[in-house]
C-alpha cells in the first residue's frame, strides 16, 4: 500500500537572505585601517599625537606592511578601544563609527532583532557593517578633498557601492568597489602628526 496520500510535502531549506561577503584578511584590516588614518589626521587634534594613540596606529600600519594582518587588527582594536575613552577629543562623524561598540545591557525582548531569524540577523548586520563602511568612505574621501589628496579616479567608485548597498545579493559587489577605494586611498595619505613612516605593500600599487 502506498504511503497515505495526505502526507504533506517535503520543506526545501530557506534560501539564503544574502550571499557570504568577501573578506580577504588584507581588505579586512585596509577597511579599518585607512578610515583610522583619516580619523588621526582629523583637526580635532592639537599638536602631535599621544603615544598612547600613535604607537598602535604604527604598529598596525607596519604589521600590514609586513602581511601580519592578525597583528594589525590587534593594533586596531586596541585603537578603537583608546578611541571610546572619554580622555579623547570627541571624533566627527562618521568616524566615531571606529570606536569599540559598548552596548547597553536591555532584556532580549527589548531588542528590536529579538524575533528575527539568525540568516536575517546576520543580512540585517551585514548591511549595517556595509553602511558604515559607505559612511566612512565618503568621510575619507571628503577629508582629502580639502587637503590636497587626489581622488577623483576613487569617489565613483563610491557611488557605484552605493547602487549595491540595498540588494541582499549584492554586498559582494559593494566591497568589490569600496576595497578599490581603500587600497586607492591608502597610498596616497599623509602620516598622523608624530607618526613614522612605512611603506605600503605592493598589493596597493597593483591595485586597479
Amino acid at each position: 500500500m502506498p504511503g497515505p496520500p495526505n502526507r504533506p510535502p517535503e520543506k526545501a531549506p530557506p534560501a539564503p537572505s544574502s550571499v557570504p561577503i568577501p573578506e580577504p584578511p588584507e581588505k579586512k584590516v585596509l577597511r579599518r585601517l585607512v578610515p583610522t588614518r583619516v580619523a588621526l589626521l582629523q583637526d580635532t587634534w592639537k599638536g602631535p599625537l599621544s603615544p598612547d594613540l600613535s604607537a598602535p596606529f604604527e604598529k598596525a600600519e607596519a604589521a600590514y606592511a609586513t602581511a601580519d594582518y592578525a597583528a594589525a587588527l590587534t593594533a586596531l582594536d586596541l585603537l578603537s578601544v583608546r578611541f571610546a575613552e572619554p580622555r579623547w577629543t570627541t571624533l566627527p562623524e562618521p568616524f566615531r563609527l571606529l570606536r569599540v561598540a559598548i552596548a547597553a545591557p536591555v532584556p532580549p525582548h527589548w531588542d528590536p532583532d529579538h524575533g528575527l531569524s539568525v540568516p536575517e540577523k546576520d543580512a540585517k548586520k551585514a548591511r549595517r557593517v556595509a553602511g558604515e563602511q559607505l559612511a566612512l568612505a565618503r568621510g575619507s574621501l571628503a577629508w582629502a578633498a580639502t587637503h590636497a589628496v587626489e581622488t577623483a579616479d576613487l569617489a565613483p567608485r563610491i557611488e557605484a557601492a552605493a547602487t549595491h548597498l540595498d540588494d541582499p545579493t549584492g554586498l559582494a559587489s559593494f566591497y568589490t568597489e569600496i576595497d578599490t577605494v581603500w587600497s586607492g586611498l591608502h597610498g596616497r595619505l599623509p602620516l598622523p602628526k608624530g607618526g613614522t613612516a612605512r611603506p605600503a605593500p605592493a598589493a596597493d600599487a597593483e591595485e586597479a
